[in-house]
């Protein structure tokens, strides 16, 4: 059974690996979008422009039809970098439009936003799965995360014994493993996972690709 690498910004792949390859999209590369491997399109919260708006989400809606796009994003919000928070907001709500008229997850980024990605949530009453990609935070969140309905993805993060992605892979059985941009292969991420979960990597690797196909997703 292959590897699964949910998020990852590298163009490389590797044999028994299925990558999902993230591409934060501007207008004047939206039409060079692959159309057979799988991956993730969406407009980040670093680069994403209200002004922009308008029309890079007639791009997206375009490329997001692709049926190799397996997930909207990343998207999300960040109080340390990007637009003002209330332009972020308003550029995710336009993604998650997109991806519950699709029926296709989010895949987001939150740095310091928790608390408004869940009142969006709420609001929104979203239906589509919300994976948050790269978790790095305390037990105590991920599991108010994991309460509402969000989906939680774990990196390089999972390496550290003590770290709140550790910590959430022995205390929940439902999580996806991802490389983002580290420079790291998923094997080495799955090993550490696995070791975590006391169970074997194949083992492992079963679980996650039954919860991504619970997504309603092709491989």
């Amino acid at each position: 059974m292959d590897f699964l690498d949910i998020h990852n910004h590298k163009v490389a792949t590797q044999p028994g690996v299925i990558s999902i390859q993230s591409l934060s999209l501007t207008s004047d590369i939206f039409l060079a979008m692959p159309k057979t491997k799988p991956i993730s399109v969406g407009l980040h919260p670093w680069f994403a422009k209200v002004e922009h708006l308008e029309l890079q989400m007639k791009y997206l809606t375009v490329v997001a039809t692709q049926t190799n796009v397996k997930q909207i994003g990343e998207c999300g919000l960040d109080r340390l970098r990007g637009e003002k928070l209330e332009n972020q907001i308003l550029i995710l709500e336009k993604q998650i439009e997109l991806a519950e008229k699709l029926n296709k997850p989010l895949i987001l980024h939150c740095v310091k936003c928790f608390s408004e990605l869940i009142a969006i949530k709420d609001q929104l009453k979203v239906k589509v799965p919300m994976i948050i990609h790269g978790f790095n935070k305390n037990e105590t969140l991920g599991h108010q995360l994991l309460g509402k309905g969000f989906l939680l993805s774990f990196g390089l993060a999972v390496l550290k014994k003590d770290s709140g992605a550790a910590k959430l892979i022995q205390s929940t059985d439902s999580f996806f493993l991802e490389t983002d941009d580290a420079d790291i292969s998923i094997e080495e991420i799955y090993q550490a996972a696995a070791i975590l979960k006391k169970c074997t990597v194949d083992e492992l690797k079963a679980r996650i690709f039954t919860d991504w196909n619970k997504l309603n997703l092709k491989n």
